[in-house]
């Protein structure tokens, strides 16, 4: 059946409405010699010239914004050249590295290199020089706590000088990773404060120095070193309370049972901790950017991430996985490097008898991990806070309040003549209030 009011495709069957017939066709018959042939039943006598339809200007797209208007001679920018048709929504405004508005994984990624090609003397000088701090410190640290080989404890024989040496070595063991663990810690949180705040200004396209960053981080610094160390608090103890079962049974007497036990609370206690690591690994980001407290970003974080705990899995698992392939590439020439300059043989370094506490091959080392760390602190750090952004637009319409900073007019408003937006005075700084809640 044919509804079209007064056009058909060639061959198209007639319609078979009752009443109808061929009244949509044009009628074959000749008109007699001058006479103005009659219009076809149902047109007008004066039709409108060819390629002159258009839309109305400024129709509002998604969101209240406008979409285009109506360009010289009738024509729809972007649209069709017969026109008639609605114009193509205009690409989002990209002040910065980042277009605004929601974001694809790749973009996020491409927005963090990004950040790191734009402002590279900025970010790579802040991450260079936390990275070289907190490795002279692991580096002396690891010197002075595994002076003969850096190897783990092994007990050798069942005399009660041997189980107290190797339990010695153990504690000693535990006590210099935790140190070195708590510098790696307070590195990361100084990189990720001050990081965050360059990627909030490469959105909106302003330069920032590191001076800049470090005065608008410094006041938040101290609640997310807070916050960093709740979140390892809390997964530590959601794994110890689930492998506290399999502990008490091993320690009843069945080790079989205990240890199966044992496995399975560790699987659950790792699944739950993945859990609310998710929920809450936008809460860094939330904190420096939204000048809140712990808990309140830990709320937010989870706002944010609820309905899209699986994209933020995703996302944050390429992240790692990028930083991990990075810090491959760099670590295994350079642990190969070391190799030959200290002298030790092959074997020697894949069955674990080496001497890995020389200064060579700390410093070595050392060189290798400074060099990793300035590349993934960036990469890290900067797609937390594009995804925390990203969620935020696509939940919150950050992307308004964003283009309303970077001095972008027009936007989010009907223009009558589809022009593009013009830059007007930036606004003092990066909007960051979220809404209030209902």
């Amino acid at each position: 059946m044919n509804n079209s009011p007064g056009w058909a495709s060639p061959g198209s069957a007639p319609s078979d409405e009752p009443d109808r017939g061929d009244r949509d066709q044009p009628d074959p018959t000749p008109a007699p010699d001058g006479e103005k042939p009659s219009a076809p039943p149902q047109w007008s006598t004066q039709q409108p010239p060819a390629g002159t339809w258009s839309t109305r200007a400024g129709v509002p797209g998604p969101r209240g914004r406008a979409t285009s208007g109506v360009g010289a001679g009738g024509q729809v920018p972007g649209g069709p050249p017969w026109g008639g048709g609605w114009a193509p929504v205009p690409p989002a405004p990209k002040p910065g590295v980042v277009p605004l508005r929601p974001l694809s994984i790749g973009e996020i990624l491409d927005g963090a290199l990004s950040t790191l090609r734009v402002h590279w003397r900025t970010v790579l000088g802040i991450s260079l020089v936390i990275a070289v701090v907190a490795q002279v410190a692991t580096t002396a640290v690891t010197k002075l706590w595994f002076p003969d080989t850096g190897r783990a404890p092994v007990l050798r024989g069942e005399s009660t000088e041997a189980v107290t040496k190797a339990f010695r070595d153990l504690g000693r063991t535990l006590l210099g990773s935790g140190i070195t663990s708590l510098i790696g810690l307070l590195a990361t949180i100084l990189t990720t404060g001050l990081l965050t705040m360059i990627v909030s200004r490469a959105v909106l396209g302003r330069p920032v120095a590191a001076g800049e960053a470090w005065r608008d981080a410094r006041p938040q610094l101290p609640r997310l070193c807070g916050l960093l160390f709740l979140l390892m608090l809390l997964l530590t103890a959601v794994i110890t309370v689930a492998t506290i079962p399999g502990g008490i049974v091993i320690a009843v007497g069945s080790a079989p049972a205990g240890f199966a036990l044992g496995s399975l609370g560790l699987l659950v206690g790792g699944a739950v901790a993945i859990w609310l690591w998710v929920r809450f690994s936008l809460a860094p980001p939330a904190l420096m950017l939204e000048k809140q407290g712990v808990l309140a970003s830990m709320r937010r974080s989870a706002k944010l991430v609820r309905g899209s705990w699986w994209r933020v899995l995703g996302i944050q698992l390429l992240t790692y996985l990028l930083v991990g392939i990075i810090t491959f590439i760099v670590q295994i020439p350079v642990t190969l490097i070391a190799f030959i300059i200290d002298g030790d043989s092959l074997l020697s370094w894949m069955n674990g008898t080496a001497n890995a506490t020389g200064w060579t091959v700390l410093t070595v080392l050392g060189i290798g991990a400074v060099i990793s760390s300035a590349l993934t602190f960036p990469l890290s750090a900067g797609v937390t806070a594009l995804l925390y952004m990203d969620q935020r637009i696509r939940r919150e319409s950050l992307d308004l309040e964003l283009a309303h900073a970077a001095g972008l007019t027009g936007y989010d408003t009907p223009v009558p003549t589809g022009n593009v937006p013009s830059q007007a005075t930036p606004a003092t700084d990066v909007p960051t209030a979220p809404p209030t809640d209902n």
